[in-house]
């Protein structure tokens, strides 16, 4: 199937990643057809890692004409909390932040195998030269929104973040049918989303769990606030044991979460929506 996609394209660069690891590990770009074959031929020749030729890896195309800041590209980390899947109801953090490469972007051949040059994980980029501890490759989305409203004008800059906000609901409603459902969990998601230079959002993967990790003072101020806002979100206040006394949030209790769609009032008000027509079937902030 990959090679039949790779033929209608061959001029395109492709992303391996395996299914099993983090922060960067076994990631690497492919142009040609006869690399992905080397690859396969040495993984399964190699007595020391047998594992590599069962490991699982998704392929897909690379995003090569990536939105650059100062030369450099960027993707961003966002967090989603989903305390139930059916009814949906998800909340999305409003402090997250872009993950920026160390070393200027280059599409040449020569730096295919560069990660400093393709890969924002701080897992990789902290081993590079050019690596800054004091901001660690990262600026806020706030600064980010102020960076676009002044380069690409206030109306784009709305719109791409209106279309991030729906690229994370038709995700989560995609797998809505086989989550498994409890109104007694919830989870944090943590989203990489990346933006063309045509200021559309591709989402790059979902992470469960994500990494907590602080590399800041400004990463840990964020990081503190998420823990302390998603229990804020998820735990009844004392004198409330029963689970669905979150069936509608107080603002007071949201912080620094706003609602991004809640299928129980889509339900209750037949899919009104605070900043879209009704052609939206959900309600959201």
């Amino acid at each position: 199937m990959f090679v039949e996609e790779y033929r209608k394209a061959p001029q395109s660069t492709w992303i391996m990643k395996p299914c099993g690891k983090s922060q960067g590990l076994g990631i690497f770009l492919i142009n040609k057809l006869s690399k992905l074959k080397r690859w396969s031929r040495e993984a399964n020749k190699n007595p020391l890692q047998p594992q590599l030729s069962r490991e699982c890896y998704v392929i897909s195309r690379y995003i090569n004409n990536p939105l650059l800041i100062g030369g450099k590209k960027f993707d961003l980390r966002l967090y989603v909390i989903v305390t139930s899947f059916r009814p949906l109801k998800a909340y999305q953090f409003k402090l997250g932040f872009c993950r920026f490469c160390t070393v200027k972007y280059d599409t040449s051949v020569a730096e295919l195998d560069n990660m400093f040059v393709h890969l924002t994980n701080v897992a990789v980029q902290k081993h590079g030269d050019e690596y800054n501890s004091l901001h660690g490759g990262k600026l806020s989305v706030q600064n980010l929104r102020l960076h676009l409203e002044s380069t690409r004008g206030k109306e784009t800059t709305e719109k791409l973040f209106d279309e991030i906000s729906w690229l994370i609901i038709h995700s989560l409603k995609a797998v809505q049918p086989v989550m498994a459902t409890d109104r007694h969990c919830f989870e944090c998601y943590g989203y990489d989303i990346i933006i063309d230079n045509k200021l559309k959002p591709w989402l790059i993967e979902v992470n469960a769990s994500p990494s907590l990790t602080s590399t800041t003072a400004n990463d840990r101020i964020l990081k503190h606030k998420l823990i302390d806002n998603i229990l804020s979100l998820v735990l009844p206040p004392s004198g409330h044991p029963d689970v669905r006394w979150n069936k509608i949030v107080a603002p007071e209790t949201l912080g620094d979460f706003e609602l991004l769609i809640d299928e129980d009032l889509v339900n209750q008000e037949d899919g009104c929506s605070d900043r879209h027509n009704n052609k939206s079937n959900y309600r959201w902030k």
